[in-house]
């Protein structure tokens, strides 16, 4: 993943009274530390719960009266881009107009206002301008240290201060290539933090990053497509696990690469033999999902299909059924389907 810029602005705060202090950086290109720490960021980030969106529009969003410099930013440049005044100075820095260090300078000043009012601490904000593939992307995060120890040439133990990657509060990536096309609602993805949930939503509306896509809805209604087009095809419980396990996996592995489930790809998995019956059967039944789908891991987690066998009945049924279609009654040890699959309910019907 190649790093065409990166620049750091270090941002010190000494607690929730005192005001944060920006010291600026400069740009600098590629380096083998750099890439290896953006590799690691990018494996953090891909963990952890996200929002995905897209730049408001002029409609869409509330325009800001002044720049860092307190000048009046002009209508026409805030609703060229729309209504994100971010997009606007990404675009010009884009464009060749802003270098990256102008350009993230002014990102870091702008977001002073949200470390003063939510984060009792500072640290670095990074920016990254990288490729992956053919694709570029834009990384912005707000980075936090904490303490470590190494070792230092004398083999003593010395204090050392280290990126804590797992702790990111402020971060989103966002795909230019994806932005630049003007075909996606879901190219800017930036970190839900439960315990920041202020801060994460201050920060989101600054980018003038509006919802495009609700990745565990969206997940969600995946699942249950599946669901259903197992039940519809009446699939054996083996194979029915089968391709439980190639779409779970499939999911999982593109939620750690951090890309989006593709329908194209995910219909010739379920079913090798008819690559297009998954896809042609979600697109018939009008569950409204686009064609990539923005991967929810805590939604995958709790998928998984619950199967048993016992005196000549055999039960296998996808676990978000249970509470809702399917019930279980510990008391008496039974288990109560309220929908009963409409292919076992005529076999029991033409028994009369």
């Amino acid at each position: 993943m190649p790093i065409l810029n990166a620049c750091a602005h270090r941002i010190d705060k000494s607690g929730n009274d005192q005001p944060a202090n920006l010291t600026g950086g400069q740009a600098s290109g590629d380096t083998d530390a750099a890439a290896a720490l953006l590799a690691s960021f990018n494996a953090s980030f891909h963990q952890k719960p996200k929002a995905w969106g897209y730049f408001a529009t002029a409609d869409e969003s509330v325009e800001v009266e002044t720049d860092a410099e307190g000048a009046e930013i002009d209508a026409a440049a805030e609703t060229s881009t729309g209504g994100s005044r971010f997009a606007v100075e990404l675009e010009r820095y884009r464009q060749g107009e802003l270098d990256f260090t102008a350009f993230t300078r002014w990102a870091a000043e702008g977001l002073m206002p949200i470390i003063d009012a939510h984060l009792s601490t500072g640290g670095h904000w990074w920016f990254v301008h990288s490729r992956q593939g053919e694709a570029e992307f834009l990384t912005l995060a707000l980075l936090h240290q904490r303490e470590g120890y190494a070792i230092d040439d004398t083999l003593g133990v010395v204090v050392a201060q280290q990126l804590n990657l797992g702790q990111l509060m402020l971060a989103a990536r966002i795909d230019l290539t994806q932005w630049q096309r003007g075909q996606s609602r879901q190219y800017i993805a930036h970190v839900q933090d439960r315990g920041g949930k202020k801060a994460s939503t201050a920060f989101a509306e600054w980018l003038g990053c509006h919802e495009g896509v609700d990745a565990s809805a969206e997940t969600r209604t995946l699942l249950k497509a599946f669901s259903d087009y197992v039940e519809q095809e009446d699939l054996s419980e083996e194979a029915s696990r089968e391709k439980t396990v190639s779409l779970i996996d499939y999911a999982n592995a593109q939620a750690k690469n951090g890309e989006a489930i593709t329908l194209d790809e995910l219909s010739e998995l379920v079913d090798e033999t008819q690559p297009k019956a998954f896809y042609d059967y979600i697109r018939n039944q009008d569950y409204g999902l686009a064609e990539e789908i923005p991967p929810d891991k805590r939604t995958l987690q709790q998928f998984k299909r619950f199967a048993g066998r016992a005196s000549g009945v055999s039960i296998s049924f996808d676990s978000h059924l249970l509470g809702n279609s399917i019930e279980y009654d510990e008391t008496h040890d039974r288990l109560i389907i309220k929908q009963v699959p409409e292919p076992l309910k005529a076999q029991i019907k033409s028994r009369h």
